[in-house]
C-alpha cells in the first residue's frame, strides 16, 4: 500500500462510518451498497481527487483501493449516476456531519481543550449568486441611549441570539444559506470578492476541527460566533476562545464568559480613540490563532476544499464535510501517535 492507502485505512478504522449508513429495505431491485460508496467518497477526499469521474477511474485501475472500499471486481463499481444519487442522499440526511459529531464525542469529549480558534474562510462555488431581496418596509430604529427594550422588529440577529430565547439549532436555522457574493479584506488590506459560501469553523488544540457551519458568503462573522460557540460547548470542554478583530463585540464576549470561557479578541479602533492593547499574557495566547489558517490551508490543498463542483448549500456542505472528516481523522491520529521529530501542530 502507498501512503494515501495507509491514511485511508486509518481513517476508516477511526470513523466507523458503516454504522451511520441507512440500509434500504423492501421489494424491488437490490440497491447499491451505500456503505461502499461512502468509503469511496472518503477516499476521494484523502486522495484529493478533483471530481467523482477521477475517483471512479482510480477505482477501476487501483485494485487495492477498490477492495478497501468494498468491491472485488471492476464491474461491481457503480457508474457515475449512482454515485451522484448516493451523494444527494448523504447531503439530505447530513451523513458526514453526523459521523463527524460522533467522532468528536468519542475522541474529544473527555479531553480538556485549552484554546478554541474561531475563524471563517471563503468557499468559491460554481453557481450563480441569488439576487438579494430588499425589505419592503425598513425596520423601525430605536433611540440611542433609550432604556426601553427593543421590539422584535428592532432587534438585530445578534440581539435575538443573545436574548436567551433561541437554541443553537434555531440560531443556525436563521442564518442565510443561499449562494451569493462575499467580500473580505486580505492581509495586504485589499478587498477580495467571490461567489459562493463561507465556512465557519471552531478548531481545538492539535488542529482538530470541532464544529463547522456553512453560510452565505455575505454573512458577517459576528452573526455565526454565538451559535457556533454553543455548538462547540455541547461537544467539548475548553478554556479560551481566540478570535480576530472581526469578532469584536461585547455581546460575543459576554456569551463566551457565560459559557465559562475566557474570550481573547483584539478591540477595534473606535472614532478618534486608539484601540486598547491586550495584556502581555493575552498577546502570547493570541499567537495560537494563526493555527486555524493552516487547518484551512490543509482542507483546501490536501482534502478537496478547492474542488467544489456540486451546487446547493446541502451538497457543498457534504462535500466539505467529507474533507473535514479525513482531516479530523488525520489530525487525531497524529496527536495520538506523533511521528519522530514532527510537531502535531504543523503538517508534515
Amino acid at each position: 500500500m502507498g501512503e494515501n492507502h495507509r491514511r485511508f485505512v486509518k481513517a476508516l478504522a477511526l470513523l466507523e462510518m458503516d454504522g451511520f449508513v441507512t440500509v434500504r429495505q423492501g421489494r424491488g431491485r437490490p440497491a447499491h451498497d451505500r456503505a461502499n460508496i461512502a468509503r469511496a467518497f472518503l477516499a476521494k477526499a484523502v486522495f484529493n481527487f478533483p471530481h467523482t469521474r477521477a475517483l471512479i477511474d482510480r477505482l477501476h485501475a487501483d485494485i487495492m483501493l477498490r477492495r478497501l472500499c468494498g468491491w472485488e471486481t471492476q464491474r461491481q463499481v457503480p457508474d457515475e449516476s449512482v454515485f451522484s444519487r448516493a451523494f444527494a442522499e448523504y447531503a439530505l440526511t447530513s451523513f458526514p456531519q453526523r459521523v463527524h459529531e460522533a467522532l468528536i464525542q468519542k475522541t474529544q469529549s473527555e479531553r480538556l481543550i485549552g484554546h478554541i480558534l474561531r475563524d471563517s474562510t471563503a468557499i468559491a462555488a460554481r453557481e450563480k449568486a441569488e439576487p438579494k431581496i430588499a425589505p419592503t418596509t425598513p425596520a423601525p430604529k430605536s433611540r440611542r441611549g433609550s432604556q426601553t427594550p427593543k421590539t422584535p422588529e428592532q432587534m438585530t440577529r445578534l440581539d435575538r441570539q443573545c436574548s436567551g430565547n433561541l437554541t443553537a439549532e434555531e440560531m443556525l436555522d436563521e442564518l442565510p444559506r443561499s449562494c451569493d457574493v462575499g467580500c473580505k479584506t486580505n492581509s495586504k488590506r485589499n478587498k477580495e470578492h467571490w461567489v459562493g459560501y463561507k465556512l465557519h469553523m471552531d478548531v481545538g488544540d492539535g488542529n482538530i476541527p470541532i464544529s463547522c457551519v456553512l453560510t452565505s458568503a455575505s454573512v458577517n462573522d459576528t452573526q455565526v460566533a454565538i451559535p457556533l460557540s454553543r455548538l462547540t460547548a455541547q461537544r467539548v470542554t475548553s478554556l479560551y476562545d481566540l478570535m480576530d478583530m472581526g469578532y469584536d463585540s461585547d455581546q460575543i464576549r459576554e456569551n463566551s464568559i457565560s459559557l465559562g470561557h475566557v474570550p481573547i479578541i483584539p478591540r477595534q479602533k473606535r472614532g478618534n480613540q486608539p484601540a486598547p492593547s491586550m495584556d502581555p499574557h493575552q498577546q502570547v495566547r493570541f499567537r495560537e490563532r494563526t493555527v486555524i489558517e493552516r487547518v484551512y490551508g490543509r482542507l483546501k490543498d490536501e482534502f478537496g476544499g478547492r474542488n467544489v463542483r456540486v451546487r446547493g448549500w446541502k451538497k457543498v456542505m457534504a462535500h466539505l464535510m467529507f474533507g473535514i472528516l479525513a482531516l479530523t481523522a488525520d489530525q487525531i491520529i497524529r496527536l495520538a501517535h506523533p511521528e519522530p521529530g514532527a510537531s502535531v501542530l504543523e503538517p508534515t
